[in-house]
């Protein structure tokens, strides 16, 4: 059975996206972009909201041919690329960038995916991944918290039927006072 994660750059008030879909906030230090760098490495599938999948697919498709674009950045999108991607959308009709599109159950595919053989795959996007939390898909939360009060936006947690109890497993401080949790669903 293949690992499921979900991780995001959060403010201290559990937004991934101040209103207006912000995200100057979360800009992130070279240290904390090498590490969501190796972290993505690690991933052998992204699962995308449609929200989400246009956000990436903007810009990580020529990350590596911009101005002044870091080695990390470079590799960011080398390996964006490179990585097989799944989008959850009723109204994208095509996607490209090594990805395939997915217009149905959003929560039956994921759990079929979850299900077989590979390595782990990362959920990205708040309301695809709150499906997959309600359901109980989800075995890791990477929880990058940046020291800001948003107060509104796209929330990283949406509401569960019930407790999903967690198992702190690592915790980390990044420059600029952003911190790391990682979590493991209890099961």
């Amino acid at each position: 059975m293949r690992r499921l994660c979900y991780g995001m750059n959060l403010s201290v008030d559990g937004y991934i996206a101040a209103p207006g879909d912000d995200l100057g906030w979360s800009a992130p230090s070279d240290e904390l972009f090498e590490w969501w760098l190796d972290e993505e490495r690690a991933i052998s599938l992204f699962l995308y909201g449609r929200r989400l999948w246009e956000t990436m697919s903007a810009y990580w498709p020529t990350g590596d041919q911009q101005p002044g674009a870091t080695p990390a950045q470079i590799e960011f999108a080398r390996n964006w690329r490179d990585t097989p991607k799944v989008v959850f959308s009723s109204t994208v009709d095509e996607v490209d960038w090594n990805a395939h599109l997915v217009a149905g159950d959003a929560v039956a595919e994921i759990a079929r995916l979850r299900s077989g053989d590979g390595g782990p795959m990362r959920v990205g996007g708040a309301a695809l991944a709150g499906a997959a939390m309600r359901a109980g898909l989800i075995d890791e939360y990477a929880i990058v918290t940046h020291p800001v009060l948003v107060g509104g936006g796209a929330p990283f947690f949406h509401p569960l039927d019930g407790w999903a109890n967690l198992d702190l497993v690592e915790t980390r401080t990044f420059p600029g006072g952003v911190t790391l949790a990682r979590y493991e669903t209890r099961r």
